[in-house]
């Protein structure tokens, strides 16, 4: 058997997840709303900030902490963000699950 035809029946198999439906579908939503859309990016983009000052060592700054979670106060106010939000998490989560299977089947672990 083939590895890249696996990996494209994987690849398929995703697509027809129903997380990644849910996930595409939040994610067309929020695209029709640009301001919610740019609310979203710019958490996101905060988030992913205060995860790499904590990766390399650094204690986050408390203000950054507390403009993040009011930002996410604020999106999850509107239903379509949150599910959304909600969405993308368990797509991420099952990607993640994806990976680390693959990853012990590679034996890629720890040395």
């Amino acid at each position: 058997m083939n590895v890249y035809d696996q990996a494209h029946q994987l690849a398929a198999a995703i697509k027809e997840s129903d997380e990644f439906k849910h996930y595409q579908a939040g994610r067309q939503q929020i695209r029709t709303n640009e301001d919610m859309k740019n609310m979203i990016n710019d958490f996101q983009n905060r988030s992913m900030e205060l995860q790499v000052k904590q990766f390399s060592g650094e204690q986050p700054d408390a203000d950054d902490l507390a403009n993040v979670q009011k930002l996410l106060g604020v999106i999850t106010m509107d239903p379509v963000a949150s599910q959304y939000l909600e969405a993308e998490m368990r797509f991420s989560l099952m990607m993640k699950d994806v990976y680390e299977i693959l990853q012990e089947a590679a034996d890629m672990g720890e040395l």
